[in-house]
Parts: structure tokens; sequence; C-alpha cells
């Protein structure tokens, strides 16, 4: 969990002295890419994290 979180781009951009700016973000946020390694996980399933067949990341 710890490492979906470290490598959100917003974590990225701020850990290189930058403002985050979400229109530059490809592979999103780490609050993001935390849900979805959660949502995965607790489902047993990599379906359940398929983050292109949904309208709500």
């Amino acid at each position: 969990m710890n490492a979906a979180r470290q490598i959100g781009d917003d974590t990225l951009q701020r850990g290189a002295g930058q403002v985050p700016m979400p229109h530059t973000f490809t592979h999103g946020t780490s609050a993001q890419r935390a849900r979805w390694f959660a949502t995965g996980y607790q489902a047993g399933d990599m379906r359940a994290c398929d983050t292109f067949s949904t309208d709500d990341l």
C-alpha cells in the first residue's frame, strides 16, 4: 500500500520540489492508486480494479 502511495503523480511532483499539477497526471494521484490497489486486493480479483471501465476514479 505504501508503494502505491509513493508513486502517485502528486507525490512524485512534490518530491521533485514542484507544485502538483493535476492536468499533467498520467498515472493517478497517490490516493487513487492506493484506493484501486486496495479494491483489487480485497476482492482477490484483478478485474475489480479495472480503472478503464469506470467513470469514478
